[in-house]
Order: C-alpha cells, then sequence, then structure tokens
C-alpha cells in the first residue's frame, strides 16, 4: 500500500482510469505469453494478460498461410504443463495448433484482456512500481486509456510481432499485386501467374512450393546463404536427431553429422544457388537466430526447374519488371515478401538495460528471461516453442517464490488484526 500513496502522489496519478494488478501484467496473448499465464495459475499467482487483437495467438490466426504445420515434432511444441493430444498427428496443423492454444487458455481460465494495446510501459522508481499505459477500443469503436499498475512486467510479444519490410528501389511502384507474407493465404488465386518469392527461409520455400502446386512459376530469391535440411533423416524428425546427439557430442561435430546426413539425403544443393553459409546450422541458429530451412518438397520443385533460384533484387523498373543483381532481368505479375518478422519491443517500453535496441535481451541465452526491477522476457530465445516454455516456468516461479512470502506476511497480518479487535 506504501506504493500506492507515493504513485497517488504524482502529478498524472489521476489523469486516467488506473487498474492496480495484484500480480504481474503479461504483455502479449500468443504462445509465450499462454505458456507464462499457465505456470502462473499453477503457481496460484494472479496476473492479466493484455493483447492487442481480439484473439489469442494472432499471428498464427491472422497472419499464416493455409498449408502451414509445425516444423518441428509436436513434442518440441507443445507449452508447459498440458501436451497435445495424442491423436493429434506428428506435425500438426495451422487449425489444429490454434485449437489448442484455445483449449489450453479455457483448460488454465486464461481470459486476456483482449483490444488493449500497450502504448507504453515504464518502470517508475519513485513507487518501485510498473505502469503500463494502453489504449482500448470497444466494439462500440470507443477510445479508452487505461493504466495498469503492477509490481512485474511480463514482455511475452515475442520475436514475431511486427512485419520487416525491405527496402527496395522501386517495390514502392510496382504496378502488379505486391504483399508480405503476413497477407498471403493460398496459391489458388496466383495460378498461371508468374510470382516473385523473395526470401528464402522456411516461409519462403514453403509459399514457393505452394505456388508450383496451384500452377503458378514461382522465382525464390535467395540473397544470403541457407541451411536446408531433410525435415526428416532415415524416418527420423531431423531436429529431434540433433537434439539427441547435443547430449553427448560436441556442438560442432553434430554439425559436421548433420551436414553429412543432409549430404546423404538431399546431395549438393549449392549447383542449384542455395549456397550454405559457413558456420554450421546448429551453431548458426544459435548465434544468428536463423533457423534451417526444413525441407517438406520445395527441393525437388528446385531441381526440376519448377521453382527458380535466383540472386538478389538490384532495383524494381517501370511496369512489372524487376532488375536482379546479376544484370538479368524478370517479367513478374505478383510479388510475396517472406522477409520475416521483428521485436516491436522497443517502441512501446521505455527501458534501455535489460532490452536492446532490436528488442531482444541483452543477455544471451539461458539468462535472457529476467531482467531488474520484476522485468521479464519470456519468447526471446530464437528457439521456438520450447525456449519459450523453458522460460514461461522460470518466470512463474520466480514470481511465486516471491508472491508466497508477501501472502504468508498478509496473512500473519490479517490474523493479527482479527484479534486485536477481538480484544476490543
Amino acid at each position: 500500500m506504501e506504493n500506492l500513496f507515493r504513485l497517488a502522489d504524482h502529478e498524472n496519478f489521476f489523469s486516467r482510469p488506473s487498474i492496480w494488478i495484484n500480480g504481474p501484467v503479461i504483455v502479449g496473448a500468443g504462445p509465450s505469453g499462454l505458456a507464462t499465464a499457465a505456470c502462473l495459475r499453477e503457481q496460484g499467482v494472479s496476473f492479466v494478460v493484455l493483447e492487442r487483437a481480439e484473439c489469442i495467438a494472432s499471428l498464427w490466426q491472422k497472419r499464416t498461410y493455409d498449408r502451414l504445420k509445425l516444423h518441428l515434432p509436436k513434442q518440441f511444441c507443445q507449452l508447459p504443463k498440458l501436451p497435445f493430444p495424442q491423436d493429434f498427428p506428428e506435425y500438426p496443423t495451422k487449425k489444429q495448433f490454434i485449437n489448442y492454444l484455445e483449449s489450453y487458455a479455457k483448460h488454465f481460465e486464461i481470459n486476456p484482456q483482449f483490444n488493449e494495446c500497450v502504448q507504453s510501459a515504464r518502470y517508475d522508481e519513485t513507487s518501485g512500481l510498473w505502469r503500463v499505459k494502453t489504449v482500448s477500443t470497444s466494439a462500440a469503436s470507443t477510445r479508452t486509456e487505461v493504466e495498469y499498475i503492477s509490481l512485474w512486467l511480463v514482455v511475452a510479444t515475442g520475436e514475431n510481432a511486427e512485419c520487416v519490410m525491405p527496402d527496395i528501389e522501386g517495390l514502392a511502384e510496382f504496378e502488379g499485386d505486391a504483399m508480405h507474407v503476413s497477407e498471403y493465404k493460398s496459391g489458388e488465386k496466383f495460378g498461371g501467374k508468374k510470382v516473385l518469392v523473395v526470401g528464402c527461409g522456411n516461409s519462403g520455400m514453403e509459399i514457393s512450393l505452394d505456388l508450383c502446386n496451384h500452377n503458378a512459376s514461382p522465382s525464390l530469391v535467395c540473397r544470403s546463404s541457407v541451411h536446408v535440411l531433410p525435415r526428416e533423416i532415415f524416418g527420423k524428425s531431423t531436429f529431434e536427431l540433433a537434439v539427441s546427439m547435443m547430449k553427448w557430442l560436441p556442438l560442432w561435430l553434430v554439425d559436421k553429422l548433420l551436414l553429412i546426413l543432409a549430404w546423404l539425403v538431399l546431395g549438393n544443393i549449392e549447383k542449384y544457388g542455395l549456397k550454405r553459409p559457413e558456420v554450421g546450422p546448429m551453431k548458426y541458429k544459435n548465434t544468428m537466430g536463423k533457423t534451417p530451412v526444413l525441407d517438406i518438397g520445395a527441393l525437388e520443385k528446385i531441381r526440376s526447374g519448377d521453382i527458380k533460384v535466383v540472386p538478389g533484387i538490384k532495383r524494381f523498373l517501370p511496369g512489372q519488371v524487376v532488375e536482379l543483381v546479376n544484370g538479368e532481368k524478370l517479367d513478374i505479375d505478383s510479388v510475396v515478401l517472406a522477409t520475416g518478422y521483428r521485436s516491436n519491443v522497443p517502441s512501446w517500453l521505455k527501458e534501455g538495460e535489460f532490452f536492446s535496441k532490436n528488442g531482444f535481451p541483452k543477455s544471451p541465452f539461458p539468462n535472457g528471461w529476467k531482467g531488474n526491477s520484476g522485468l521479464y522476457a519470456v519468447g526471446f530465445t530464437r528457439r521456438g516453442l520450447s525456449g519459450a516454455s523453458s522460460d514461461a516456468v522460470r518466470i512463474a516461479q520466480d514470481i511465486g517464490q516471491v508472491w508466497k512470502v508477501e501472502t504468508k506476511q498478509k496473512k500473519r497480518t490479517i490474523a493479527c488484526h482479527r484479534r486485536c479487535i477481538s480484544q476490543f
């Protein structure tokens, strides 16, 4: 209560509705936020989840293509305390994963405050509390500003909060259809068209494959090096195999073995314009945060010529022409920018010690989950859903320890107060 009295002294305290949260404020209702909330629920800790969209996991529900499946086996993607249903396949579909997340939220009674867009969050040194300011839009489209006040702030907006739009000369004047991958749903409307897919990560590869399956002619821009691995090797998940090997072998040797196995299964991919990085796939992921492409059929289409691999883009020319860095010019009908996403934390979190300018914790995994003054981060490990889950467990345990101590102290105070009353 002392903290609240200090806060009330501030000039603008009563300028907007303020809500005291008896527990942490979690920003983001994606898998990371849901996992943290579930673990806190198991610890008996109260919380509130703020979500700018009108649904949980908005990235999955609104910004993913129809044919998407989890790229890793389900045991590496399930959230804490509740596994996937047993009848789910090894690689659940987008719809199945969304259903799982909705069941997860229902099971742990997680009810986010939807349509709450966080404008700013800062730590108030005077009161020792976090002040999270939001703008909410109701069904009636009325704009409401609210301030949430708490001892703890959990940043769960993740690595993929905002679309990355490349700055390419002439792109704004391109006369055909141009879209970010977040808007792409299916190749159905692209049948018979020449489509330039910019970006050769998992999304770019899979969209190129989807376009082929709908009789389009995709050209895949591969500007930088990329690791391509088979999704499975001899019937076993490549990722699962790598995890198993890393328990016993050094990382450099695991990378060496993965590349040998990939060469045996896929052959030499560099002759198709796909140059491998000098660093091995697992080390590359850990240091650069770039996940290897797990091939599910795109490489076969590249071999056959159905998907044409091209180098980087120099510029877009008037009309519907693109000039590549090697001087080649392509006539195209559409452009899909599979250029990824980034963190949006710097745009709203007023803090410079824990998070860097790129929106990621400065401390590398596994130490990037806890900052100072009750600040936490979940889902920034560059290790997918398994990394987010491990963060969520640590955060809930850390907050839970303080919560239990304070709860016991409150009970003692209440009991003493009652005895005093009874004596008079």
